[in-house]
């Protein structure tokens, strides 16, 4: 790909600026945004919630479940486990819905045979 038009017109748009403005690409941009913003959103509160919690209510957050584990520690935990959760649900979602259209994308600009 290149990047330099063969036109005589100074201000002809790139290659780049061409694939952005694509249907294609707004709307890989689309499935990208309407994926990870809100999942992004929601581990926002979650962590907040969390550090408000631990902030704020001690009472609450120290709250024996079973022997020395806490409804705090149980949080913090949960921190972890919905980090790798995340991880695994994006990868998951990117290899089978958003890398294939990528790819194919990639493929139709560098002008290779499908």
């Amino acid at each position: 790909m290149t990047n330099i038009s063969t036109t005589d017109d100074p201000v002809a748009e790139t290659d780049y600026q061409r694939v952005q403005r694509s249907p294609e690409f707004q709307d890989l941009r689309r499935r990208f945004r309407n994926f990870v913003f809100p999942v992004t959103a929601l581990f926002l509160v979650w962590y907040l919630v969390y550090v408000l919690l631990a902030d704020y209510a001690h009472d609450f957050m120290s709250i024996r479940v079973s022997g020395n584990i806490t409804v705090g520690l149980l949080f913090g935990l949960g921190q972890f486990v919905s980090t790798f959760a995340i991880t695994m649900i994006y990868a998951r979602w990117a290899n089978k819905k958003f890398d294939p259209v990528a790819e194919d994308m990639r493929r139709q600009i560098e002008g290779e045979d499908h």
